[in-house]
């Protein structure tokens, strides 16, 4: 069975400066996949390339076997769901008519959403606990009622990947934990590949079964998150000193920060840049 996507090589630039390089690894179907890093590492610009949002300079990214260049706009919509960073609503669309634009990908010429479509719609919003909002309007819900809603319609596409850049941020820690929980739900009961980008190390660790640590637009190190949430790493990385232990609970790595021990100064400092390395690639 082909992998949910494969890159190779891939080289990404704006103008002239290359954002991402060398950037080579495979997301396996069924994985949950947690791509870390501080601002500016390459995130959100690797989340784009998967998404199709945007096209490498260099390399090849495959999509279930295919060149992601291949698919049409619709075949991709129908394996390929993204739920971006920011995303807002212009009109007091409910959140029943929000969650059926999600079928789109679906409509093949007709100009309305059938039966079936309304019933998928519906069952993602029972997935995402929003079922009872159906008739409330967008904008007269919560920020996390609001995420959910938008996760929901990507839901409604019944893709085979789910790609999410920063799922939880802006939001409390009860929303947090409630999003991924319904994340892991999702990829155990309905086989979901989900790919996410997250700055919480402790939510990554938690819920991610592999991590990709980016640096500068390069993978710094890669695998469990035992092998890539290192103190090393991350003093290397974010330049700060924390604790990596064990959370007692859930048996993934807790990180502490250590006050007062954060060398930002080092940060500023040509030799300290020197010293950041590619670590590994998958």
């Amino acid at each position: 069975m082909n992998n949910a996507y494969n890159l190779r090589d891939v080289y990404f630039k704006y103008s002239d400066k290359w954002i991402l390089e060398d950037i080579s690894f495979d997301i396996k179907n069924g994985e949950i996949l947690g791509i870390i890093g501080p601002n500016g590492s390459g995130k959100t610009t690797l989340l784009k390339l998967l998404s199709r949002i945007l096209t490498p300079g260099r390399g090849d990214i495959t999509v279930k076997g295919i060149d992601i260049a291949k698919y049409n706009h619709m075949d991709f919509a129908r394996s390929v769901a993204v739920v971006p960073q920011e995303s807002s609503f212009l009109f007091p669309f409910t959140v029943a008519e929000a969650v059926l634009m999600g079928r789109s990908p679906y409509l093949k010429g007709r100009l309305f959403e059938n039966y079936h479509d309304a019933e998928v719609s519906a069952e993602a919003m029972k997935w995402m606990d929003i079922y009872d909002l159906k008739d409330r309007p967008v904008t007269d819900i919560s920020g996390g009622e609001r995420q959910r809603t938008i996760i929901a319609r990507a839901i409604a596409q019944e893709p085979d990947i789910l790609i999410l850049d920063e799922p939880t941020t802006s939001l409390d820690i009860g929303h947090q934990t409630g999003i991924y929980n319904l994340l892991t739900r999702l990829n155990s009961e309905r086989g979901l590949t989900i790919v996410l980008s997250s700055h919480d190390l402790n939510l990554a660790a938690q819920y991610c079964n592999k991590l990709i640590l980016m640096n500068k637009g390069k993978i710094y190190d890669a695998g469990t998150p035992f092998e890539v949430i290192t103190e090393g790493n991350i003093r290397d990385v974010y330049g700060c000193e924390v604790i990596v232990d064990e959370n007692p609970v859930t048996k993934t790595p807790r990180v502490t920060l250590i006050p007062g021990e954060t060398p930002m100064n080092l940060c500023l400092t040509k030799e300290y840049q020197n010293t950041y390395t590619t670590k590994a690639h998958i």
